[in-house]
């Protein structure tokens, strides 16, 4: 049996294998959360959590931020593109990225470089999805254009490391 909470509180609980998140809106709420959850499970509170699957937890007042920097330059590092002249577009509209039928270019690379910013756009950078999600319809054959508007997109996220995800619209208890 949870606790009892009025209809206007909220808790949301937030697992990865053995971490756990609690977004309340007030500290009893929380509270009340984890007391409860601490009588049946094992739990230690570590307090308020500042980075969790390489995304960067940035408080400020009622304000919370998410951001991926740290991990946004590793990966721009690993990849090669840290370096890169930065671009202030994502994506070339005029760009037709059509399915590939004769030349092939480095497919397990480019599937890796995609996957990892499948992650990046999950978690903090939905600016992205759009090209993610053309530049992953032809995953298994990737040609010059899949490459080139790559690289586009890897200059763009070069320019704006420093974005993050905003949530300020209540006071929130993390």
């Amino acid at each position: 049996m949870y606790p009892n909470f009025k209809n206007d509180e909220r808790v949301i609980i937030c697992l990865y294998v053995n971490d756990i998140l609690i977004f309340g809106i007030c500290i009893d709420i929380d509270s009340r959360t984890k007391l409860f959850r601490g009588s049946k499970f094992e739990m230690k509170d570590i307090g308020e959590p500042t980075m969790i699957l390489c995304v960067r937890i940035i408080r400020n007042g009622d304000i919370i931020l998410l951001s991926q920097e740290q991990y946004l330059e590793k990966l721009l590092r690993k990849f090669g593109y840290y370096d890169f002249k930065p671009m202030s577009t994502s994506y070339d509209a005029n760009s037709k990225l059509m399915k590939n039928r004769r030349e092939f270019f480095s497919q397990p690379y480019y599937a890796h470089i995609i996957g990892s910013l499948l992650h990046l756009m999950s978690f903090s950078r939905p600016d992205i999805t759009y090209v993610i999600g053309r530049l992953s319809r032809c995953i298994k054959f990737p040609n010059q254009e899949h490459w080139d508007a790559l690289v586009r997109l890897m200059r763009y996220l070069r320019g704006s490391m420093d974005y993050a995800v905003e949530y300020s619209v209540f006071p929130v208890v993390l």
